[in-house]
């Protein structure tokens, strides 16, 4: 079963003790979050799953158990949009906010820094230790099982980007601002430096670009 239930609940979102002086600015002010439950991929989607829906590989770093890279965000909809049409299931990306209480461990969560531990290489492939781009699974999981929500690549979250939406945001099930320039991608990647892989750190880019460390996690 690839895909992990997160159980719902309340939790901070943003720049919480744990992370310290490398909190940005657009982490702050912290936030009282509460979701549903949901579903959330164990692993990073993979080569071998987006070739299986798509036909086709893009990424630059072949290896059907590496995670997919070089995909835009409108790439992942229509990506969600056939395995929607293949399997009679609803997909879609995570939001924001869903993505980082699932990296946080969810009810599970021990506080760590990074998804799963506060030491870097035992959860993380990141500029230290990665050369490239690796399998899934291979560190360590987080509370609830998942792996390598920081590090490896990048991924895509449904939402738009904005660096006001910590002082404006709702505090149930939110689903980001209304519009924006940039999507959410969060968790670092192979290429960056541990900062950057920390559960709340926040990234963006226009949606339609493409790039050799950024993939995708699905939500249900």
């Amino acid at each position: 079963e690839n895909m992990v239930r997160v159980e719902g609940g309340t939790f901070t979102m943003g720049a919480t003790p744990e992370q310290g002086s490398d909190a940005d600015a657009d982490e702050k002010p912290a936030q009282r979050v509460t979701l549903s439950d949901y579903y959330i991929g164990r692993y990073e989607v993979t080569q071998e799953e987006w070739e299986a829906v798509m036909g086709s590989n893009p990424s630059v770093f072949k290896g059907a158990k590496r995670p997919v890279e070089k995909v835009t965000w409108y790439d992942c909809q229509e990506f969600i949009k056939r395995l929607n049409q293949l399997t009679g299931l609803r997909f879609r990306l995570p939001t924001e906010a869903e993505w980082e209480y699932a990296a946080r461990g969810g009810s599970q969560s021990r506080g760590y820094k990074y998804s799963g531990s506060n030491t870097i290489g035992d959860v993380a492939w990141y500029r230290n230790n990665s050369g490239s781009i690796n399998p899934v699974g291979q560190k360590q999981p987080n509370e609830l099982g998942l792996y390598d929500m920081s590090g490896n690549v990048y991924e895509w979250c449904q939402d738009w980007h904005s660096n006001k939406y910590y002082s404006s945001s709702p505090q149930t099930n939110p689903i980001g601002p209304s519009l924006g320039s940039f999507r959410v991608l969060r968790g670092g990647s192979w290429s960056n430096l541990a900062s950057y892989c920390r559960v709340s750190n926040r990234s963006n880019n226009f949606p339609s670009d493409r790039y050799y460390y950024i993939g995708l996690r699905l939500s249900l």
